[in-house]
Parts: structure tokens; C-alpha cells; sequence
């Protein structure tokens, strides 16, 4: 399936399982190289990243635990600038190693304030791993640790990433087309 259709957008195939899921385990071994020894938290943003999250976990061999919290900054196709929290983080952080699990850092303004709230919580280290990562977008000076992949500025979905809800489930990553 080369092309699909969702809602009033076309999506072309970008990236193929395959690659997605090779880009996938060397993020974990690198988490399992640095990491190891530390006990970290992950942390994974919902929804976008339960699909990176998931397989991520199953190339993480070091002990661990993951929590989930769900935070909402788009509107459609379009990132509103503002993040609300819909889910909030119920686990103790202090003296922890963290690990943010992100689906995508367009802006980077989510993250911003993801990385600012876990600091004054008390995280001892916080780290980032992200599936995608578009430079083009970024507007905010932030550490990211580990980036499966990099992309252009287009608006994608599948595996976790949606257009209103929709495409998640795709295995494959999509772009719109214009």
C-alpha cells in the first residue's frame, strides 16, 4: 500500500516497517549501553508514542520500569503552540533516572515543558528518546539523547502518529500529500 486515504487528506509511504523497527533497536541499545546500571523510569507521551514505546521496551534489557503520562498539543493537522496535560505523571521521580519516550519534537515545545516539570520534580538525570525528530521545526533549545530518525517538516502518521485521530495503527509512516 503505497498511497492511502484518511479522512480528507492522501498520505504516501515514507518510512517502511523494516526501517522503522531497525532505527527502533538501535535507539534501545544505545539506552541499554549508557543506561545500564541506573534502574531509569521511562516515561512514555501518549498517544503518539505507545507504538515506539512498546517496541522500544522489547529491546531494553536492563532493569527498568515505565509509567504513562498523556499531553495534547495539536489541533488537526496543525501544532497549537500551547501543551495540556491530560494525564499527569502519578510516579515519583525524585532521585530517578528518566527517560522521556516521545513519539515526535517538531517544536519542541512540549518537551520544553515535559523536561522543565520532571527538573523541578526532582529527576536525578533525564534523558530523551524520540522516534522522529523534524530539525527544520525545532524552536527551542533542548537535549535530545536519542533520535531514531530525523525528518523533513511534513505532517505524518502512522505507527502512533495520528491525523485527528485516525492512523495509528498503520505499521508504515505516512506523509501527506500536497
Amino acid at each position: 500500500m503505497n498511497n492511502i486515504q484518511i479522512k480528507d487528506k492522501e498520505f504516501a509511504l515514507s518510512i517502511p516497517e523494516n526501517e522503522i523497527l531497525a532505527a527502533v533497536k538501535k535507539v534501545g541499545e544505545a539506552i541499554n549501553n549508557d543506561l545500564n546500571g541506573t534502574n531509569p523510569l521511562f516515561i512514555c507521551v501518549l498517544n503518539g508514542a505507545f507504538m515506539f514505546a512498546g517496541d522500544l521496551m522489547k529491546t531494553i534489557n536492563i532493569p527498568c520500569e515505565i509509567t504513562f503520562v498523556k499531553l495534547s498539543s495539536y489541533d488537526g493537522i496543525y501544532t497549537t503552540g500551547t501543551v495540556k496535560e491530560i494525564i499527569g505523571l502519578n510516579e515519583s521521580v525524585v532521585d530517578r533516572n528518566v527517560v522521556v519516550v516521545e513519539d515526535i519534537v517538531d517544536t519542541g515545545i512540549t518537551m520544553e515543558r515535559i523536561l522543565s516539570s520532571l527538573n523541578a520534580k526532582g529527576a536525578k538525570s533525564i534523558h530523551v528518546a524520540t522516534f522522529l525528530q523534524k530539525p527544520d521545526a525545532l524552536q527551542r533549545d533542548i537535549q535530545i539523547d536519542y533520535i531514531a530518525m530525523k525528518i523533513p517538516n511534513d505532517f505524518i502518521v502512522g505507527y502512533g502518529l495520528d491525523y485527528d485521530g485516525y492512523g495509528r495503527n498503520l505499521k508504515d509512516i505516512y506523509t501527506v500529500v500536497e
